[in-house]
């Protein structure tokens, strides 16, 4: 819990010093990234992310990561090897604004997942999700941390898999890694499924 505290503290302190993005010049490079994620950002595949509304701060953040190798992705590192820190601002801006889909979340994977996402697990320390990701799946915009409402189950459950094994690493002071750590297989599955539902 305090390594969340620093983690929402730094991110906060950084909102003052972040470049805001032009989203109508982001509309005009943001062809290339529909193939995957859709023209306005709802990724129609569920394991590419729906990037509509996930905000402009957060979304910079993974463009800026996937560019440097902090976030390792083959695809996403050789997208955004030629763009410039004004383009992907640009990008961020864009998607930030779009509106994101909503998905249906699996009826027998509901109350476990909302139990999770509700209240965490005090058992083993899993904080509840909506801490940081909204009560609604709104996420923090202005402090990096991404709205999670609607996304896709399967992507949500490789990203909590990979924080969990270390391989992606590149959230704020460990944040996620420390939690998806503490978090049961069967707690991953059904969060993830609630997840797609929220909004």
């Amino acid at each position: 819990m305090k390594k969340l505290a620093i983690s929402l503290m730094l991110s906060l302190g950084l909102v003052a010093g972040a470049e805001a993005g032009d989203a109508a010049a982001g509309k005009k490079i943001a062809a290339a990234c529909g193939a995957c994620h859709g023209a306005d950002g709802n990724s129609a595949a569920p394991t590419f992310p729906k990037i509509a509304g996930l905000g402009e701060k957060y979304l910079l953040k993974q463009l800026k990561d996937f560019k440097s190798g902090a976030r390792n992705n083959a695809i996403m590192a050789g997208q955004v090897a030629a763009l410039s820190q004004g383009q992907m601002s640009d990008l961020a801006a864009y998607f930030a604004n779009q509106k994101r889909s909503v998905g249906y979340a699996a009826k027998d994977k509901v109350a476990g997942g909302e139990k999770v996402y509700r209240a965490g697990n005090q058992a083993t320390g899993v904080p509840a999700c909506l801490a940081c990701h909204g009560a609604d799946g709104n996420g923090m915009s202005a402090a990096g941390f991404p709205a999670l409402g609607g996304q896709h189950t399967d992507y949500i459950k490789a990203q909590l898999m990979a924080f969990q094994t270390d391989a992606r690493a590149n959230d704020a002071n460990e944040v996620m890694r420390d939690i998806a750590k503490k978090m049961s297989n069967k707690e991953i599955d059904e969060v993830a499924a609630y997840i797609q539902g929220l909004h």
